[in-house]
C-alpha cells in the first residue's frame, strides 16, 4: 500500500529483455534499507525488488540502484514511453506500520492511461487538463483524489465528454513539480491513471443496488 506521496525521483538506467523486461533504476534511496522483495511504486506501478546495490548518496545523487521485473502485461497497460533508458520516474516505497498517511490510499494498480490535454502556467502554479478514458469517468469527481503517475492529487474539475470520455483538471504547485516528474509533463504525454480506492468500492455499491 502507498499514499502517493512521491519520497524521490529515479532514473531507468538500463533495460534487458528476458521473459520478461529486468529494469535497473538509478535513485538516491539508501539501498541497505531496500529489502529483496520489498514493494516500490514507480510512476504509481507498483513493483518487486529483486536485487539492489549501489550506495546512499546526496538529496538528487543517484548513487544507489534497485532493478525490478516487468511483464509484458505491465508494460501494455502502462503510459506510452514509460520503459524507456534515461527516463525520469517517480518513486514511493511501500507504507510501514507507524507512517504517516500524508495523500490517499493508492494501491500501485494502474487502472487506466491519460493524456495531457492541456498544460498552462496559473499563477505560480500549473493547470492540466488530463484526457481519460471513458471507463473511468464515474470514479473521477471534482475535489476527489487521483493518482497520476504515482502522484495523490485532488480533481479540480470534471468535465464529461459526448464520445463518453473525461476531461479534469489538476493544479500543480511549485513543490510538487520541484519534486516529481509532473514538472516534465507536455501536451500529448501520456500519464498512469489509478482512481481512489473509495471511489471504487462505492460505484460498485452503487451498481449492486441498481
Amino acid at each position: 500500500m502507498f499514499t502517493g506521496i512521491v519520497t524521490a525521483i529515479g532514473t531507468i538506467q538500463s533495460i534487458e529483455q528476458r521473459g520478461d523486461m529486468r529494469v535497473q533504476i538509478t535513485c538516491p534511496l539508501d539501498p541497505a534499507k531496500i529489502a529483496i522483495g520489498a514493494s516500490i511504486a514507480c510512476s504509481g506501478v507498483c513493483l518487486t525488488v529483486v536485487k539492489r546495490g549501489g550506495e546512499k548518496g546526496a538529496a538528487h545523487e543517484n548513487k544507489a540502484w534497485f532493478a525490478v521485473d516487468v511483464s509484458a502485461e505491465t508494460v501494455s497497460r502502462t503510459a506510452r514511453g514509460m520503459w524507456t533508458e534515461g527516463r525520469n520516474i517517480n518513486l514511493e516505497p511501500s507504507l510501514r506500520l507507524g507512517d504517516e498517511m500524508g495523500g490517499h490510499i493508492v494501491t500501485g494498480h494502474v487502472d487506466g492511461v491519460g493524456r495531457v490535454h492541456d498544460w498552462r502556467p496559473e499563477g505560480d502554479s500549473m493547470r492540466a487538463t488530463i484526457a481519460a478514458p471513458g471507463d473511468l469517468a464515474p470514479f473521477i469527481a471534482a475535489k476527489g483524489s487521483i493518482t497520476v503517475d504515482g502522484v495523490s492529487l485532488t480533481v479540480n474539475s470534471v468535465n464529461d465528454r459526448p464520445d463518453g470520455s473525461v476531461h479534469f483538471g489538476l493544479n500543480i504547485i511549485p513543490h510538487t513539480a520541484e519534486v516529481t516528474t509532473l514538472g516534465e509533463l507536455r501536451q500529448g504525454g501520456e500519464v498512469n491513471l489509478e482512481i481512489d480506492t473509495v471511489a471504487r468500492y462505492l460505484q460498485r455499491m452503487a451498481s449492486l443496488r441498481g
